[in-house]
């Protein structure tokens, strides 16, 4: 693969101007909010006394600052790839031989889920583990998301993430294999590196199962693949209408979010609630500060529309798996409880033919990283061990 001359990484500082954080607290006290519908909270969507609340606190009470120096506390760095700018995070491992780490984040996520599992991947020894465990993380901003974008950029599939992250690892950092780990887009790219570049890969794992999702695709199931389809029929009909708008329509509905703070809170909390372990109370998983961490980075970025553009890439394209065709690097899976959907491993042997490891944790759901940091992580670790060169 001959990309011409290597780009040179430069190193990378975030810092939001003055006037956006004042324009951000004009919005929000201007917001109108509507009314609630009958029935219970949440029933609909966002609960409008909850979102009150939260962007009231957004505007009186979160620091921005507080969070911008989180994210600073790491090295980053942005490279010219692809027609844009990459944005990733770059944290050396502390231990004999790290092992490079590509993570890769998901939507309505970011760089800011993996703030609490980096040190742990980094620096097994300060949490009471093995230095030889260490990994060297390099954890990009998704082409299109937070700090990988500005306006007018190409936009980028799954399928085309996967290679430019190829590029990233092998031709501007220099690391011949790595290994890679993914939860929701993550685990398309991860799994499209996997399938792609064989020869570069030591291993994937995953904690979300990327499989077609076809009630028929199997004609005699077992009880654990009709509970399966039964998840995905009720999915299927309750849950996706986020995907079908930002598959469709992601221009349209690109002008509410990027006009409003509050819509874009609303669209994002929804899911944080919707789709991690918290029994119904959002901030018993994550703080207020976590979230609105993560959605200030869209806010001020800027990028909600173009992070719409993998759904549409994967509704109008084929599988980034195609058909007939296996992902034949060794592979781990660790299915979280309140994971979207729990695909049996039956299902994912026909896709993937070297599932070293499989695991069901006790707790957490879909945003793992921010949600069980310190199990993720002693997954990762346990599931590369064997497989470090």
């Amino acid at each position: 693969m001959s990309h011409g001359t290597t780009p040179e990484p430069q190193p990378f500082t975030l810092h939001v101007p003055d006037e956006d954080l004042a324009d951000l607290r004009e919005r929000l006290a201007r917001t109108r909010f509507p009314d609630q519908a009958p029935g219970e909270p949440w029933a609909y969507g966002t609960d409008v006394a909850y979102l009150r609340d939260l962007v009231g606190y957004w505007r009186d009470g979160f620091d921005w600052r507080k969070a911008e120096a989180r994210l600073n506390a790491w090295p980053q760095f942005r490279v010219p790839l692809g027609g844009i700018d990459l944005h990733y995070l770059h944290v050396e491992g502390r231990g004999p031989d790290p092992c490079p780490l590509l993570l890769s984040h998901g939507w309505p996520g970011s760089v800011f889920e993996f703030l609490e599992i980096i040190p742990r991947l980094t620096d097994p020894a300060r949490y009471g583990g093995d230095p030889a465990d260490a990994f060297t993380v390099i954890a990009p901003s998704l082409p299109g998301f937070g700090l990988s974008f500005r306006p007018g950029q190409p936009r980028f599939g799954a399928e085309e993430m996967a290679d430019l992250f190829a590029i990233l690892m092998g031709d501007v950092l220099g690391y011949r294999r790595f290994a890679a780990q993914g939860g929701d887009w993550g685990s398309f790219i991860t799994s499209r590196l996997g399938y792609r570049y064989p020869e570069r890969l030591l291993g994937i794992h995953m904690n979300l199962m990327p499989l077609r999702r076809d009630p028929q695709a199997v004609a005699d199931p077992t009880p654990e693949e009709a509970r399966y389809f039964g998840e995905l029929t009720r999915w299927t009909k309750e849950e996706t209408g986020y995907q079908w708008i930002q598959g469709t329509r992601p221009q349209t509905l690109s002008f509410a979010m990027t006009d409003s703070p509050a819509g874009l809170a609303a669209w994002i909390v929804e899911k944080f609630r919707a789709w991690s372990d918290c029994g119904g109370d959002v901030e018993s998983v994550f703080s207020r500060d976590e979230i609105l961490s993560n959605i200030s980075l869209y806010w001020f970025t800027g990028a909600i529309g173009s992070s719409f553009w993998p759904y549409y890439a994967r509704m109008h394209g084929p599988w980034p798996v195609p058909d007939g065709a296996t992902v034949d690097v060794p592979t781990g899976y660790c299915q979280f409880p309140t994971e979207i959907l729990r695909p049996p491993r039956s299902l994912a042997a026909r896709t993937y033919t070297d599932i070293r490891r499989w695991s069901v944790m006790e707790r957490g759901g879909h945003f793992a990283a921010m949600e069980q940091p310190e199990a993720l992580a002693d997954e990762i670790r346990a599931f590369f061990r064997p497989l470090r060169s």
